[in-house]
């Protein structure tokens, strides 16, 4: 795990692309694939969802992530949509915050064939990879969506210029 000492948004940064995304305001969703003792997860909120039969989700992922690496073994993850109140587990999934004992530990989840499930997580997905390839830094998957709970989702986690938000 590592812990930033400074700020990944922060102006001026030397890389105006990264402050240009650091602008896009997004919904943060926490990804988990795996189970057992090879579990991972990962904060993400570069992602977008793709109406159709079946419906997709899209998601720029850290390639060097362990969360990135289950998803590619099982070919399924979980995608759940945060809220506020699950600001320090995005952190810890995130790798900003210690998480003693293990990320998994700042939150109960339930073990699904898809991988662990948030089990206070107001809206999620099953999803089965279809596609993953590089672009620029990151690897972009695409997922098919095989089954979606959508709850009321009152107090969403945003993420914008390195900071949860309320909107």
């Amino acid at each position: 795990m590592t812990i930033h000492s400074g700020h990944p948004f922060a102006d001026p940064s030397p890389d105006p692309v990264r402050r240009l995304r650091g602008r896009v305001t997004g919904s943060v969703s926490l990804w988990t694939s795996g189970a057992g003792g090879a579990r991972a997860g990962l904060t993400v909120s570069s992602i977008l969802v793709a109406g159709g039969e079946p419906g997709r989700v899209l998601a720029l992922l850290d390639p060097d992530a362990d969360l990135t690496a289950a998803l590619e073994r099982t070919g399924r993850a979980v995608v759940q949509l945060l809220s506020w109140r699950h600001r320090d587990l995005a952190e810890a999934f995130a790798g900003t915050a210690p998480a003693p004992g293990g990320a998994f530990r700042t939150g109960s989840f339930e073990e699904t064939a898809y991988g662990p499930l948030l089990t206070d997580s107001d809206t999620h997905a099953l999803v089965t990879l279809e596609d993953h390839h590089d672009v620029g830094w990151s690897r972009l998957v695409t997922c098919a969506v095989d089954e979606v709970e959508v709850g009321d989702d009152d107090e969403p986690l945003v993420h914008r210029r390195g900071r949860f938000v309320r909107p």
